[in-house]
């Protein structure tokens, strides 16, 4: 018992000490000198990691009969070994003498982690890499590990074959059926659902949206085959080599091992929203793992294809085979993996405009099963709204304003009528509306005006529940006001002025925005623009931005406002703001600049280097990354 729990207590100090380690190794450049909480400077992390390394031999010396002792000490060996020779050596000898799998696999990695530690250990941790991956005597598993990491240490070793041979080697190493082949043998054994199903019912105290969402955090991060974190490493090596980790992408797809299936499923999500190119087999492989008897791989489908949003589109006949597999009524179904998988189907295949995903929902809003999954996706189905307005209406009626945080809120019900559009809403929002207002709800009341917006003069009936909430006290309420008094009645001489007052103050981006919309009739507001504008683009023989979300909403209000006469503020103030935006204001940018263009042609300068530079990113170009190979490194899908 005293030596069981002796090597227990070894196992852990040994993987703390590793992790300690690491985390200083990784962090003693960029934090060679930290602010302690008392003031002073400390340099912890180099610190660390310099006795980390004073003791490296002890890792060197852990011949433990366990295996995740000696993992350890194996990457250890990578991390804090500084004589690249010696460290060479050990690894060499280490793969020798190790028989498990995964402990061969790791000294692979350990010996490329050292490769790009250490200059010294780079020539001949490669050509001890080379000599793993193009022998035909090497064991399969330790061979793909072999060309994986060679791909990590020499990108320029990537060649034709790299991703055909690896291909060969995955079958080798998960030699079993093809799903096309298997299918039988489902058909005839009984199912064996995943470990990972087991999970417990949530607290029935806890509301829904709450409980799904820590369960998310449970499943994040799991792995289902040994090979993944292997090939998550040769896809971040393969980078921008889309047709190659497409290829990669099928086979896992279409691997005969259930959890190597399951793992590409998010890897190909994550191809396909961050690189552009052709990715519909991707989609349909994705869809294909929407089996009626995996619940638990088919909801990691749905739940993928859901984030793909329009892109999902090859997978919609998928999607509504699987929903309709199943009743209606398995949204409510009492097995929790059904379940599940059934809902993210419903909402995915409804996000997709397709009515076959109505009946489930209506199960949901009838039976109150997870209903505020189903409000994510009812506003898709406008379609429909004779059927699904007249059961939001009554919910939103439900209601109990007296509770501060209800199982679904007022500004979601609100949200899902606007998309539907049934003007049938009107009477049940104003109503919600006041509700709010005596309450002191100011969010609901917001969201709740935005969604009368939407409706515009249909909504006439509401100016006398709008109109006195533009004198509010709260800046927000006042904003949101003053846009539901433009939509519902379209008087300029009577919202124009509010604005004035509304630009001034913080968080002003919603006046700003309406400025733009309300157009010409908006020109008394151009010299404070005008004024934001100049603000936040300083001419110090470089335009330097301060901030660029302001002055995207300021210039397309200017140009909506006084049209080509901006001309000369607007386009210098967006080429500048171009320059330097961050990736994730990038996404933005065809859409918010595409008006200059027509307008604007007689003036070259608001035309050719604006227009062209988002003219090169819709064609998939960009100045900073090469085009010049047949297997070209795609645009990142945040680039247009």
């Amino acid at each position: 018992m005293t030596a069981a729990l002796g090597n227990y207590a070894i196992v852990h100090i040994v993987a703390l000490l590793l992790t300690i380690g690491r985390e200083a190794v990784d962090a003693e450049e960029i934090y060679a000198v930290i602010c302690g909480e008392d003031g002073e400077e400390s340099t912890i992390y180099p610190d660390i990691a310099r006795l980390m390394r004073e003791h490296a031999d002890a890792f060197v010396s852990a011949q433990d009969p366990d295996p995740r002792v000696r993992r350890a000490s194996i990457e250890g060996l990578g991390l804090f070994l500084d004589d690249a020779e010696r460290a060479v050596a050990l690894l060499r000898d280490r793969l020798a003498e190790e028989s498990g799998a995964a402990e061969r696999l790791l000294v692979v990695r350990t010996m490329a982690d050292l490769a790009l530690r250490l200059p010294a250990a780079a020539a001949p941790g490669r050509a001890w890499l080379d000599t793993l991956a193009d022998s035909d005597k090497t064991d399969p598993d330790t061979r793909l590990a072999a060309l994986v990491h060679r791909a990590r240490c020499a990108p320029d070793s990537i060649d034709d074959q790299t991703v055909p041979t690896a291909i060969g080697l995955l079958r080798q190493v998960t030699p079993t059926p093809r799903p096309e082949e298997d299918k039988e043998r489902r058909e005839t054994e009984p199912s064996r659902p995943c470990v990972c199903e087991a999970e417990p019912e949530p607290d029935p105290n806890v509301p829904g949206r709450i409980a799904a969402a820590f369960a998310d955090l449970e499943r994040h991060g799991r792995v289902h085959a040994a090979t993944t974190p292997l090939l998550t490493a040769f896809h971040t090596a393969l980078g921008a080599r889309i047709e190659d980790r497409t290829a990669l992408l099928t086979e896992q797809l279409r691997s005969g091992d259930p959890g190597t299936r399951y793992d590409a499923i998010d890897m190909a999500r994550s191809l396909i929203i961050s690189w552009r190119g052709h990715h519909t087999g991707l989609v349909r492989l994705i869809g294909d793992c929407l089996l009626p008897d995996d619940a638990y791989t088919a909801a990691a489908a749905a739940e993928a294809l859901g984030s793909l949003h329009t892109l999902a589109e090859p997978a919609r006949e998928a999607l509504a085979a699987y929903a309709t597999a199943h009743r209606p009524d398995a949204w409510a179904s009492p097995h929790r993996a059904v379940r599940r998988a059934h809902q993210l189907a419903v909402v995915t295949l409804a996000r997709l405009k397709d009515e076959r995903a109505l009946p489930s929902l209506l199960v949901a809003l009838d039976t109150d099963t997870d209903t505020w999954r189903a409000l994510g996706a009812v506003g898709h189905l406008p379609q429909c709204a004779a059927e699904l307005t007249p059961r939001l209406i009554r919910r939103l009626a439900d209601i109990d304003p007296s509770r501060a945080w209800p199982d679904v809120s007022p500004a979601t019900l609100a949200s899902a009528l606007a998309e539907l559009g049934d003007p049938a809403a009107v009477p049940a929002l104003t109503k919600t509306l006041q509700t709010a207002v005596q309450h002191k709800q100011g969010h609901t009341a917001e969201a709740v005006l935005k969604a009368l917006s939407s409706f515009g003069p249909r909504a006439a009936s509401a100016l006398d529940v709008v109109r006195p909430l533009t004198d509010a006290d709260d800046v927000s309420l006042r904003a949101a006001a003053a846009g539901a008094l433009w939509e519902l009645e379209r008087r300029p001489e009577t919202v124009v002025p509010l604005l004035e007052h509304l630009i001034e103050g913080p968080r002003n981006f919603d006046a700003i925005d309406l400025a733009g919309r309300i157009g010409p009739d908006a020109a008394a507001v151009l010299p404070r623009l005008r004024q934001i504008l100049n603000e936040q683009v300083e001419q110090n023989g470089a335009a330097v931005l301060n901030n660029s979300w302001t002055l995207v909403h300021v210039a397309s209000a200017l140009w909506d406002i006084g049209g080509t006469g901006e001309t000369g503020i607007v386009v210098p103030a967006l080429l500048a703001a171009w320059k330097t935006t961050t990736p994730p204001h990038a996404t933005s940018w065809p859409a918010l600049t595409a008006w200059v263009r027509p307008p604007a042609p007689p003036c070259p300068s608001s035309r050719s280097p604006l227009s062209d530079s988002i003219a090169a990113t819709r064609c998939g170009q960009a100045p900073s990354l090469s085009t010049s190979r047949s297997n070209t490194p795609a645009v990142p899908s945040w680039r247009g």
